[in-house]
């Protein structure tokens, strides 16, 4: 069994108070908490090793650059993908969709079809969005049910000869639910179409296997996965790399340069031009190193029984409505009470010494489907408690009541 108190005193900032209140931290699916072996090892990095890596001639910069290249083999090994020259740093989720939607466009024709879904977080929809204002392409949308299923049946009838690239998340940040990208990749590459998988909420909870999975393109970001903010991860398969034109230019991306003519890189650096930032990267490497010495089983085991645990206590209180029931999901929930805006219980949860999130969450189309502005939501980790959630849902009861 996973040890709930040593995990817990991992993580120091969970120690503190807010507004004189212990502080439950439910704005996991947001940013997770950092442990002290990452903080540490920022720290000593600084202190010790930093330098410009790549190309550097002296102790420091050759040191810094083994770290950077070992936490890109690390990261491999973590998402089970074939070569660690497939694994591109990034700065988030973000930046790796916004590198594929670019650099997959520019192989398009006009008139070429993209298959989003109702779920997408906005980096997976306007990414996409601009990459098709850009080059004449069209975007279809997979429609979900009110549980929060995406509609498979709908989603095959989408491809045609023109259908080019599926775009979906494995987990949806608003609902949790649990997506089946092994059939979702499968359906696609029936029809010889590429799919990229925007796994930010997955990382953390799931364990990712890539080549089981087999999709072109898996992005996810450090923050959601106990790392720094500011580093994030693209696997792209080799055969869709090597095709691609550079998403950016500038240091780091050239093999030679003139006015004349410019030639990149051999992966992965044609596409991370500019200083890499091997701080964060070795850091994210710690906070992956941390996940597996524990037992991943047991993670999704825990966080499962947290979730059922909480959406149990919260049917229980009146006028409240949970979007969102797929039966896989992850530990995210998001609810609102009738008469209640969003915005004022997450505001007076606050000054509880609880932080959750409210509003739309990145995914405005998805919150307006079920015909609302924003929701409220608690997301999980696995230093979450069920006595946490029980002070929750004496706050949310009180703060309801006060609102009401």
């Amino acid at each position: 069994m996973l040890n709930r108190q040593n995990i817990r005193a991992d993580f120091p900032i969970l120690s503190q108070k807010i507004f004189g209140k212990d502080l439950i931290y439910f704005d996991n699916a947001a940013t997770t908490q950092k442990p002290i072996c990452v903080i540490n090892r920022i720290s000593e990095l600084y202190s010790t090793q930093n330098a410009n890596i790549h190309r550097g001639i002296h102790f420091l910069s050759q040191q810094a650059t083994a770290a950077h290249e070992q936490a890109r083999k690390t990261v491999a090994a973590f998402i089970n993908a074939p070569s660690h020259e497939e694994i591109i740093f990034t700065r988030g989720t973000t930046e790796s969709i916004n590198l594929v939607a670019e650099c997959f466009a520019r192989t398009c024709q006009k008139g070429d079809e993209i298959i989003l879904s109702t779920i997408e977080h906005h980096s997976n929809i306007v990414s996409w969005q601009l990459a098709a204002q850009r080059y004449g392409l069209k975007i279809k949308v997979i429609p979900i049910d009110f549980e929060g299923n995406l509609r498979i049946d709908e989603y095959e009838k989408l491809f045609t000869e023109k259908t080019k690239i599926v775009a979906v998340a494995h987990v949806s940040n608003v609902l949790g639910t649990i997506n089946d990208v092994k059939k979702i990749t499968q359906i696609a590459h029936n029809h010889n179409v590429a799919v990229l998988i925007d796994g930010a909420q997955a990382v953390a909870h799931q364990k990712i296997d890539i080549q089981e999975i087999n999709a072109d393109f898996y992005a996810f970001s450090g923050h959601k996965i106990y790392a720094p903010t500011g580093i994030g991860v693209l696997y792209g398969k080799r055969c869709w790399l090597d095709k691609f034109e550079p998403y950016q230019g500038g240091g780091e991306m050239i093999e030679s340069v003139s006015f004349e003519r410019t030639t990149y890189n051999v992966l992965p650096y044609k596409f991370e031009a500019g200083t890499p930032d091997f701080i964060s990267s070795v850091a994210l490497e710690t906070a992956l190193n941390y996940m597996q010495s524990l037992d991943f089983k047991q993670i999704i085991e825990y966080e499962k029984n947290l979730l059922d645990y909480a959406t149990q206590q919260l049917l229980q209180i009146p006028n409240l409505t949970i979007y969102g029931q797929a039966k896989e999901k992850c530990g995210v929930i998001s609810f609102n009470i009738t008469g209640i805006h969003h915005f004022d219980l997450g505001t007076l949860l606050d000054k509880t010494g609880v932080a959750i999130r409210t509003g739309h969450h990145c995914a405005q189309p998805l919150v307006e489907f079920f015909g609302q502005s924003g929701m409220c939501r608690i997301s999980f980790a696995m230093y979450n408690t069920k006595e946490e959630v029980d002070v929750f849902m004496g706050n949310l009861r009180r703060c309801a009541k006060i609102l009401s």
